[in-house]
């Protein structure tokens, strides 16, 4: 492989650089976490289902759904807000906050939406072009999904995410002592994402071309990175190859394409309609890691691929990405039958790097898999380079998925303006 052309690797470094700053401050980019009791207002019905329609997965040229044409324009007029179980609650505060904001930033809009255990979708509000329909890609807060898939597998007993790659893949004993748990907490030893994502030996995995199989046994058993990767549990590194790899053993233990495990693990329990990996970043010319305007909501655009990308290939609209988050909040249940036991879920929750090695993240912060762990509050998240944040407060069973097209700065900085008053109003609910 050759190395990506300089404009774009040092593009994407910054986007990986803000997207780490980002995931890891304390003050703006976890949630603040609530100190009050778990909402006792009656349940209402689970998040209801849309169906069992697959949209079209990275791996298959199914017809993906449409949506409506993204434009760069700021749009002040917001949508208006539901509140859909739990009467009580009072979410009058966020509309001018997001608002203000989107007009301060000329920003084309913003979604929110607020789950909780219990009441399930308990708010869901749209400004500017966003609607409950509109397909954004999500770049790295695609990482607790990819996770989730191989942590489902280890619950069948067709993985053990503690063993060595090698004991699926054959060509695994190129890196003999990896294992999969550590790939999916950015702790293979395998060169990360910085300081330069667009790292020769590891290109393939930007592009739409040939296979996830191909691309991660070409990352795996490269003699050009031999130079620059380190023993395995000895230090952070974040995202990059490492996803490929991750989401290739999944194929290889399952013995299926990683279009039908997100179809069979995700969107058939899940009653998804929207979610689907693809492999968009020289498809849209995506140089850095600012929101592509060439997506245009409309995921049939992009190519078919059999080379999804494991760590930030996710497209989805906001209402499918929060039946995810109460799922991880249900006891990894969706209406439609489990998708992952308890015991998974605590797996990706838990801090993984600090009792492995004493690793750490960035200040106060360690890693899961596939989330970001606040170790003072417990509090997780996974946000993206394009501007959305996912977090979760598992103590007090709710959590928000926030949709910005933009950049990690600008959906972290909303994020911070928000967290108090959505922590408020779950707590008066």
């Amino acid at each position: 492989m050759h190395a990506a052309p300089g404009r774009w690797a040092v593009g994407l470094a910054a986007g990986v650089a803000l997207l780490v700053v980002a995931a890891c401050s304390d003050d703006d980019a976890a949630p603040a976490t609530s100190t009050a009791t778990t909402t006792t207002a009656t349940p209402s019905a689970p998040v209801t289902t849309e169906g069992d329609t697959t949209v079209g997965p990275a791996a298959t040229s199914t017809t993906a759904p449409t949506s409506s044409t993204v434009t760069s324009t700021a749009v002040t007029t917001t949508a208006t807000a539901t509140t859909t179980a739990g009467a009580s609650y009072d979410f009058s505060a966020i509309g001018p906050i997001v608002q203000n904001f989107v007009d301060q930033r000329g920003l084309n809009g913003a979604g929110l939406v607020v789950v909780d255990r219990d009441d399930g979708v308990v708010h869901e509000q749209y400004w500017g072009a966003f609607g409950p329909d509109r397909i954004s890609l999500i770049a790295s807060s695609s990482k607790m999904i990819t996770a989730g898939v191989l942590l489902r597998l280890q619950d069948e007993g067709l993985l053990d995410i503690d063993a060595p790659v090698a004991a699926v893949a054959p060509w695994g004993a190129a890196n003999p002592t990896i294992t999969s748990a550590q790939l999916l907490s950015n702790s293979s030893g395998l060169v990360g994402l910085l300081p330069n994502p667009g790292y020769g030996p590891y290109v393939c995995q930007y592009l739409p071309a040939g296979t996830l199989q191909d691309c991660a046994e070409s990352i795996f058993t490269t003699a050009g990175d031999d130079a620059d990767i380190i023993a395995p549990d000895t230090q952070f590194r974040y995202g990059g190859a490492q996803w490929q790899v991750a989401g290739a053993v999944a194929e290889l233990a399952s013995g299926k394409s990683w279009a039908q495990l997100i179809d069979e693990i995700y969107i058939k329990p899940c009653g998804l309609t929207t979610l689907g990996y693809n492999n968009h970043f020289t498809q849209l010319g995506a140089v850095t890691f600012d929101y592509p305007k060439a997506f245009t909501g409309d995921p049939a655009t992009l190519q078919p691929t059999d080379n999804p990308n494991m760590e930030g290939g996710v497209f989805v609209a906001p209402g499918d990405y929060a039946k995810l988050l109460l799922m991880h909040l249900r006891g990894g249940r969706c209406d439609g039958g489990q998708v992952l036991s308890q015991a998974a879920l605590d797996r990706m929750h838990a801090d993984r790097i600090g009792p492995a090695y004493g690793g750490s993240a960035g200040p106060n912060t360690g890693y899961g898999m596939g989330w970001w762990v606040d170790r003072g509050t417990g509090r997780i998240n996974d946000p993206g380079a394009y501007g959305s944040v996912p977090w979760l407060d598992l103590q007090d069973g709710y959590g928000a998925y926030l949709v910005v097209e933009s950049d990690a700065a600008t959906g972290v900085e909303l994020a911070g303006q928000l967290y108090a008053a959505v922590e408020a109003a779950v707590k008066a609910g």
